[in-house]
């Protein structure tokens, strides 16, 4: 089992669009809403995969009720934490050639009831479970140290974490040694303090963050493809997309596939890979499923192309 915990989570508004043009009505072609937030994301994704998980995520008003019957409508278990504020609401725009626009809420804040709550949520739904996979930004009541205090608590009571995110809730973390982090080429770049021009690049800043206590590194590098940095040694992945339609939740998917892949090794990134290049693929932030994927079109090698230029580089 794979408990997710998403601090922060929202319901999101996909709107595609033919473009995006500023001061002007736009019409959209298509709309879907979804549950949202990093950890959602992967556990939609594991339920898409066949494997159960939990979603331990505070919800409050009418936003977050609605969240909670969309998980339930989908089969995913949800263990909700009772909040006074209402759960975010976010929107994206994506445009026919594949850019996507972000508009995402602060979000409520937590009292200190509603933190101490969370904990002893996560407390009582790890019991049993292979993976806590952690994800996405934190709520304002939150101190950039609480994930570092979660990977702590995982690590007695004998559970693996994952961690997804970035800043100085990342930084915190490392301390404690979480098993796998996977950040993007900018949080990548943005945790390192450097900008990041190849693949090299990434692989000396995906080091780094072991040095400071990460296990392993499972780094996202957009349309270039997938990192996986560990005590065995480094790997690159890539994949054949044929058409990019949105990238929203691509990297929750490919955490989602390397965790349901066992969370170590090169089998495990062609997982992550395979699954995020199969969601790109997918309209808003559906998540694939195993009819989706296409292992074939995967590439993985302990061969690393230190001197390839990212497409996109990160500052």
């Amino acid at each position: 089992m794979i408990l997710t915990v998403t601090p922060n989570p929202s319901l999101d508004r996909t709107y595609e669009v033919p473009s995006l043009d500023r001061g002007e009505v736009v019409r959209a072609t298509g709309e879907r809403v979804d549950p949202g937030g990093k950890g959602v994301n992967v556990s939609r994704a594991v339920t898409a995969a066949g494997r159960r998980t939990v979603a331990v995520l505070p919800l409050g008003g009418a936003p977050g009720a609605l969240v909670a019957d969309l998980l339930d409508a989908q089969g995913i278990e949800v263990a909700p934490v009772a909040i006074a504020g209402a759960t975010r609401s976010n929107i994206a725009l994506a445009e026919a050639d594949g850019v996507l626009t972000k508009i995402n809420a602060p979000g409520p804040e937590l009292s200190q009831a509603e933190r101490e709550l969370l904990l002893e949520t996560v407390r009582r739904q790890s019991r049993g479970a292979d993976w806590i996979a952690c994800c996405g930004s934190l709520p304002r009541g939150l101190a950039p140290s609480w994930y570092a205090a979660l990977v702590a608590r995982a690590h007695a009571a004998g559970v693996r974490i994952a961690l997804d995110t970035s800043g100085p809730a990342l930084l915190h973390a490392l301390r404690e040694g979480p098993d796998v982090v996977k950040p993007n080429a900018e949080e990548l770049a943005g945790a390192v303090g450097r900008p990041l021009a190849t693949v090299g690049d990434a692989l000396k800043a995906a080091e780094e963050l072991r040095e400071r206590g990460a296990r392993s590194v499972l780094a996202s590098l957009g349309a270039d493809g997938q990192l996986l940095v560990d005590d065995a040694g480094a790997w690159f992945g890539s994949a054949r997309v044929a058409a990019v339609r949105s990238n929203v939740g691509a990297g929750d998917s490919s955490l989602a596939g390397f965790l349901v892949a066992g969370g170590a090794g090169p089998d495990a990134l062609a997982s992550a890979v395979a699954h995020g290049a199969a969601a790109v693929q997918l309209p808003g932030s559906v998540m694939p499923t195993p009819a989706d994927l296409d292992p074939g079109a995967v590439t993985v090698t302990a061969e690393v192309p230190v001197d390839r230029a990212l497409r996109e580089p990160a500052s």
